[in-house]
């Protein structure tokens, strides 16, 4: 299913080529997430809304890296 939704998929070009990459596809309601290294393996699925609030929360310094 998620095949059908997410045709657009992208990573930061800020990403280094080392494998530790996501991609995100959005389409319009919802926000697609898979990891580069397994793309078949998955799709984490969630609202443009809560993307947003993750973004915002990590461009004010609000979460700290593992």
């Amino acid at each position: 299913m998620t095949e059908q939704i997410f045709t657009n998929w992208r990573k930061s070009t800020r990403s280094s080529g080392g494998g530790n990459c996501v991609e995100v596809a959005d389409s319009g309601a919802l926000v697609g997430i898979r990891d580069t290294k397994d793309r078949a393996g998955g799709t984490l699925v969630i609202s443009s809304d809560a993307w947003g609030g993750f973004i915002d929360a990590v461009r004010c310094g609000e979460l700290s890296p593992a």
